[in-house]
Parts: structure tokens; C-alpha cells; sequence
């Protein structure tokens, strides 16, 4: 079973910055929004739906966020557990192959 599972840890690292730059793009993106007023696009009625999109996106912006760091977090622990393993079993193999000189 251990023959077909195995882990790239250098992708798992590679994978957890792309995740830390898409939530910097993302608040980027909302803080460039930000500064865009309704008031300044038109009708009352376009005002009012840029308005609401804010409100949603600024909301959905949070939520996302969120997911990110969390899943961030844990495949951060995942690489550094990985990472402390084979560590671990490199130095074991040298320890025995020393050993068995």
C-alpha cells in the first residue's frame, strides 16, 4: 500500500505560497475596490448594486480568506511533518548502514 501513496514535499511547499499569494491578490483586489465609490458610477440604481456587491464581496473576500489560511496552516504542518520524517528516517538508514560497517 505504501508503494502507491507518496508526497512531493517541495510541491506541498510550492502549493501553500501559491495558496498565500492568491489571498494577497484577493485582498488586493478588495482593497483597490474599495476606493471606488457608487456614487461615483451613475444611476441611483447602479449605485445601489455596486453597493450590495461590495457588502458581498468584501463578505465572500472574508470567507475565502479564511479557508485560505486555514488550509495554509495545516498544509504547512503537513510539510514540516513530512519534512521531519524523512529527516528522521535519513538519519536512522545512516545510523544503520554506520552500524553495520
Amino acid at each position: 500500500m505504501g508503494d502507491h501513496f507518496k508526497t512531493d514535499i517541495d510541491q506541498l511547499s510550492t502549493f501553500t505560497k501559491d495558496l498565500n499569494s492568491a489571498n494577497e491578490s484577493l485582498d488586493q483586489v478588495r482593497t483597490a475596490l474599495q476606493h471606488v465609490r457608487a456614487d461615483q458610477i451613475g444611476t441611483p440604481e447602479l449605485d445601489e448594486a455596486c453597493d450590495e456587491f461590495q457588502e458581498r464581496w468584501k463578505y465572500g473576500n472574508e470567507q475565502i480568506k479564511e479557508r485560505i489560511g486555514k488550509l495554509t496552516d495545516g498544509l504547512q504542518k503537513n510539510t514540516d511533518n513530512y519534512r521531519e520524517v524523512e529527516t528522521s528516517l535519513d538519519e536512522s538508514f545512516k545510523r544503520a548502514a554506520a552500524a553495520g560497517k
